[in-house]
């Protein structure tokens, strides 16, 4: 069985105030192509499939469209919520469209009601954890833990997987496990309570130890009954692509949704599951509508060097280094650059942090020199031009004459 995994596909984010929608539904039809080119039988979506919990109109529009697509391309969907989604919104009508093979897990208790899929090797069992906020969730029934309260998303999880471990070891055959959360390498005995407040997008971190993997120690299994592992875990929430271990990964989003993104590859991963074999796992590049790149400069070098001209096209986040902030200066860098969106001003030369303060340099000092230091000041320790020297010389003396004609 072959599952493309991806995730965050935020659909009606906006990039600095820009809408994405048409550039997701460039990368979304990509991932379709994919799905018909190597015959994939599973696309699995790792939560915040939207942006927002209030989605608009076009984003459910493009939703739509992209499910309908993936369906006619021979492809069933599994998807969960995500900590941007509003699960009550993405899950409405979810029984009937699991009718038409697009399964979508936004209840709490879902985590327990696997899709399952069969193929010539057997069934496929896909666990899909929603976003689970302990706050919400710790009330319920099912969430209830003789002598624990769940106040991390490390405890929930911890719980849900070993609730997951235990139904299959009773239905047997392969599974996939899709989980929304800030995964990462830590022991669970070495998580100080320095690296438990260590948050992503305020989701508390999960070491990987809780979904486990070839390469990972496992949670404890409950007495008599075998600990059996996922043969892939899918997760979501973190924007570039990750191996944690060889069966526990990170998509990635479809777009850059930042400039600390940019360099990094969009796309999804491959999944191929075989029986009694390791899965293979493959990454799938997928279209980067419109590149990321930061330039750095004056803003006359930037306004004229040919060597960025094939910049020209892309988001655009300049940093200038003049001395002085150039006026008007990002509307003069977007007649080059039309997709410049943010502009920082960052001066080639600093001022020593430990040289004199304003009131050292203006300490018994004439008009002159206060003007010249000040200048030195605010201009991180470049001093007067000449024209300038010049300037303030005759508007001194001038004020100088009014001073003596009254």
């Amino acid at each position: 069985m072959k599952i493309l995994h991806t995730s965050d596909w935020h659909i009606g984010r906006t990039f600095h105030t820009h809408p994405t929608l048409e550039h997701l539904r460039q990368v979304l039809d990509a991932l379709v192509e994919v799905v018909r080119e190597r015959q994939v039988t599973v696309v699995v979506v790792a939560g915040d499939v939207f942006d927002s919990a209030m989605p608009s109109a076009e984003s459910y529009t493009l939703l739509a469209a992209a499910l309908r697509a993936i369906r006619e391309a021979g492809a069933s969907v599994v998807m969960t919520s995500g900590n941007h989604d509003s699960a009550t919104r993405l899950g409405f009508q979810s029984e009937w469209a699991g009718l038409a093979g697009i399964h979508v897990l936004t209840r709490p208790e879902q985590y327990l009601e696997p899709v399952t899929i069969l193929d010539d090797d057997g069934p496929v069992h896909f666990y899909g954890i929603p976003y689970l906020e302990p706050a919400l969730i710790r009330h319920l029934s099912s969430f209830q833990v003789e002598g624990q309260q769940l106040k991390t998303h490390e405890q929930v999880l911890t719980f849900v997987m070993q609730q997951i471990r235990d139904d299959l070891a009773v239905r047997g055959g392969r599974s996939v496990v899709l989980s929304h959360c800030f995964a990462a390498g830590v022991p669970a005995a070495a998580a100080t309570d320095a690296v438990r407040d260590i948050t992503a997008g305020g989701l508390d971190l999960v070491p990987v130890s809780v979904f486990a993997g070839a390469d990972a120690p496992l949670a404890p299994a409950q007495a008599g009954v075998a600990q059996i592992d996922p043969d892939y875990v899918a997760l979501g929430h973190i924007h570039g692509r990750a191996r944690l271990t060889d069966r526990v990964r990170y998509s990635g989003a479809p777009l850059h949704y930042s400039f600390s993104e940019a360099g990094k590859p969009r796309g999804c991963w491959l999944v191929e599951l075989r029986a009694a074999l390791p899965a293979q796992i493959e990454w799938v590049s997928l279209p980067v509508p419109r590149r990321l790149s930061v330039l750095t400069g004056e803003i006359d070098q930037l306004l004229t060097d040919d060597a960025l001209t094939e910049f020209e096209p892309d988001w655009v986040s300049a940093i200038l280094t003049d001395q002085v902030r150039p006026l008007d200066g990002m509307r003069r860098l977007q007649k080059r650059f039309p997709h410049c969106v943010t502009l920082e001003h960052r001066p080639a030369i600093v001022a020593d942090p430990d040289a004199a303060s304003y009131g050292d340099r203006i300490h018994r000092r004439t008009d002159h020199e206060i003007v010249a230091g000040f200048l030195e000041f605010v201009r991180n320790g470049v001093g007067q031009t000449e024209f300038e020297r010049d300037l303030v010389a005759e508007l001194l003396a001038v004020d100088a004459i009014r001073e003596v004609s009254r």
